[in-house]
Formats: structure tokens, sequence, C-alpha cells
């Protein structure tokens, strides 16, 4: 009898952090017709520069999705989830693999997250490895995924992601490391750019270390095999206009034209998994 009531308590506590989980998640009905204005992940470095008394550095310049090279949306895809345009937000069979490689080599080659996840993190989460954070993640990824199209999805996430210390999405990377636009990036920076999204603090486009290098060599030759959708859709009507490109710029006491990894950003982003090599046909 204790064993049923302990069961009962357990599944009942269960429930509850589950109903709480869910209740206290955010409405991303909105991003379908506005761009965020700022995401978790800018406030938490916003956070760790006021601790360390550092100017804080925020470059973004927001463009929309048909202003971005294909060749950076096909080698994103090639490094970070080439199946995205098939799943659902999470891709079952790369996280069996990441974990099945994980228990085998004690690490994973390539990490299980989503594009939709690294977004559901970056919009709304912290790095934090606490179940409850990853149950969030898993959770809002699935409402993106209804709420938005992929290609929108695609689009955020390509306007909100870290690529340096303090550089945020592909149109600030891009002129930058390479002076140029998001939207002009060949195929060598495109590699180069979606290489460094493992660990954009410490592996700089600007000053390639041999990893990234190898990375960019392995993204080249993977990408062409995917081909995303050339815009994304028009909004019903009746919805407001996504509103346009723009440019936030805070005040830094860093050139934008130099490399942007801070002096100890070893210490700060652990270093991701590499991408398994392709087998030889």
């Amino acid at each position: 009898m204790k064993f049923f009531r302990a069961l009962a308590a357990l599944a009942a506590a269960g429930f509850a952090v589950l109903a709480y989980v869910y209740l206290t998640l955010p409405d991303v009905r909105g991003l379908a017709t506005a761009n965020p204005k700022t995401t978790a992940w800018m406030e938490m470095r916003a956070q760790e520069a006021a601790a360390k008394g550092r100017p804080l550095r925020r470059v973004q310049r927001w463009v929309s999705y048909t202003r971005i090279s294909p060749n950076l949306k096909r080698a994103v895809l090639a490094a970070e989830d080439d199946a995205f345009f098939e799943h659902e937000g999470v891709d079952l069979e790369q996280l069996k693999t990441a974990i099945q490689q994980d228990l085998q080599n004690g690490r994973a080659i390539r990490g299980a997250s989503t594009i939709t996840q690294q977004l559901a993190k970056n919009l709304y989460l912290s790095p934090s490895r606490d179940p409850l954070r990853k149950l969030r993640e898993l959770i809002i990824a699935r409402r993106l995924e209804a709420a938005l199209s992929k290609a929108r999805i695609f689009e955020i996430y390509l306007n909100v992601i870290e690529w340096g210390d303090g550089i945020w999405g592909a149109e600030a990377a891009s002129r930058t490391y390479f002076a140029t636009s998001a939207a002009s990036l060949s195929r060598e920076q495109a590699a180069l750019l979606a290489g460094s999204i493992i660990n954009p603090r410490v592996y700089s486009p600007a000053h390639p270390p041999a990893r990234l290098l190898r990375r960019q060599r392995i993204i080249l030759s993977r990408m062409g095999g995917y081909e995303p959708p050339p815009s994304a859709p028009t909004p019903a009507p009746g919805q407001v206009t996504p509103s346009p490109d723009s440019t936030t710029t805070i005040e830094s006491s860093a050139d934008e034209s130099e490399s942007a990894v801070s002096p100890d950003a070893s210490a700060e982003q652990p270093a991701a998994p590499e991408i398994a090599q392709p087998p030889t046909p």
C-alpha cells in the first residue's frame, strides 16, 4: 500500500512539474509577424559584461530572409541541421545517434539539437544543462514549428545567433569578418561562418584556426546537397508584416573590423563536437 501511495505521489509531482513548465512557456505566435528585439542569450551576455565591468558590445543588423546568401543557408544546414526541412523541431534519428555515440565514445560526433531547438534556447533559455531547461527547449521548439513556417524559423535563427563577442546575426558577422553583406557571401566565407557556430567566441572567421579550416572543408563538400526555399512565405491577410530590416549598434570598446574573440573565451563556452567526415564513395 505504501508503495502505491509513493507511486501516486511521484506521479502527481511529475504532473505538477510538467504543468508548471507548460504554463510558464512563452507565447511564440508573435514571432510570425514581428522580429524579436532581444534574446535571452543577448541578455546573458549583457549581464556577463556588467559583472566584469566591461563595455557592452552589441552589433546586430537585421535583414530579411531574401537578403541572406543561399550559400550561407546551405552551409548552416550542412553544419548544424541537415534534416531541418524534414523534421518537426526535434530530429529523433539524430538524437538517437548522438546518444549512442555518446555512450560508445564519451561524446557525440555531432550535436543532437536542431536549428529550431537552438533558436528556442537562444530566444528564451540559458546554456544550463538542467533537465527542466531541456524539456522547456523541446516544447518551445514544437511550438515554434506549429506557429511559424520553416523559412521564418530559419530567418530568425540567422539574425539572432551569436557570431562572436557582441556580434549577432548574419549581416553583422558578414560585415565584421569579410566587409561584405550577408547577401554577397561566397561559398568559402559562408562555410567559415557556419563552421564557427559551434563556438563563435573561440573560432573566429577572421583568424580561423586549423580546426575551423577543417570544418570549412567538410561543410563545402556537403553544401551542394541542400536547397532551402527561395523566400519566406507572405503573411496571411490581416497579419502585420514583419518589421523591416534594421540595425542595432551599442557602443563598444572594440573595433568592428577586428576579430571579435574575447581573451578568456575558451573558458566561457566549451568546444562543440566535430562534424563527421562523410564516407568516401
